[in-house]
């Protein structure tokens, strides 16, 4: 598979994550819906790896996860922290925020992720991905205004301002990505699998904590929209992977591909959810589309 149609299609399955996520913590706990949908996953490969330690050659190549040294764990741990940092940013406020308005908002990633690409990795944009990115970003404000309409001014909403926190650690965690599998051959079964592990590791004393009531808390109801979220980053994270191991892909060009999820999480935000005023964000996230769309043409 080549890496633009591996990153088309994780685009698909993070849109899917993106409205089982909103499914899963609407008016509910976030720390315990963090963690058994990590534990789901962890399990997962955890059940994979012990099935072929016991019989080798049970997985296909593609799903073996290889043997690492102890500086290669300290590696993909500190990945699981960038990414439970973004996540627990991320997930208070996704719960707080109208899906049509966070989705767009995440889907900014790629225009952080090809500055610092630019700035870290020595990528060059072209003249169409730097027009890219001032369409994207003009969208956003675009998008700040449609959501003034409904009450969300994003200059003084917190929840918002976790949101773009989460944002911006997603696109650091993007680049380190890139590290990991196009320079240190980490594979993409040995990256998922061990990041899972960790991310279950690191939310397990959080969800003690809401267990013990060390803290006043919202209850936690279990939904099968957990193991949806799991699975749907499972596969969009997998194909994601493969496509950044491609010595040709580009960080910022997948990153781009990959934020076309928020058609797929604005579709469903308005037929699921029933939210308002999408009328007065469309025009902004087709312009963080059309700005998706530059940036990869270019």
């Amino acid at each position: 598979m080549s890496w633009i149609l591996a990153s088309l299609l994780s685009a698909f399955f993070l849109g899917c994550y993106d409205l089982s996520t909103k499914a899963a913590v609407r008016d509910n706990a976030v720390l315990p819906v963090l963690f058994f949908a990590n534990l789901c996953s962890a399990t997962l490969w955890l059940g994979a790896m012990a099935a072929e330690a016991w019989r080798p050659g049970t997985l296909p190549a593609v799903f073996v996860v290889a043997p690492l040294s102890g500086a290669q764990h300290a590696q993909l741990l500190l990945k699981s922290a960038i990414v439970a940092a973004a996540w627990t940013l991320s997930y208070f406020a996704v719960k707080q925020l109208p899906v049509s308005l966070a989705a767009p908002i995440r889907a900014t990633g790629p225009v952080w992720t090809l500055l610092g690409a630019l700035l870290m990795l020595g990528e060059r944009p072209s003249w169409l991905q730097a027009l890219g990115v001032a369409v994207t970003l003009g969208s956003f404000f675009g998008l700040s205004a449609a959501g003034a309409r409904e009450g969300v001014h994003f200059h003084r909403n917190r929840w918002v301002w976790l949101l773009v926190g989460g944002t911006l650690i997603n696109a650091v965690s993007a680049l380190y990505d890139k590290f990991l599998l196009g320079r240190q051959g980490f594979s993409a079964a040995t990256v998922q699998a061990w990041f899972s592990i960790y991310l279950a590791l690191l939310f397990l004393p959080l969800a003690i904590g809401w267990k013990r009531r060390w803290w006043p808390r919202q209850e936690f109801h279990w939904r099968w929209s957990i193991g949806a979220m799991s699975l749907g980053l499972l596969v969009a994270d997998f194909v994601y992977f493969g496509a950044l191991r491609d010595p040709d892909a580009l960080v910022s060009l997948v990153s781009s591909f990959r934020r076309g999820s928020t058609l797929v999480a604005f579709a469903g935000g308005v037929l699921l959810f029933g939210e308002s005023n999408w009328r007065q964000k469309l025009p902004a996230v087709v312009g963080i589309v059309i700005g998706i769309v530059l940036t990869v043409l270019g």
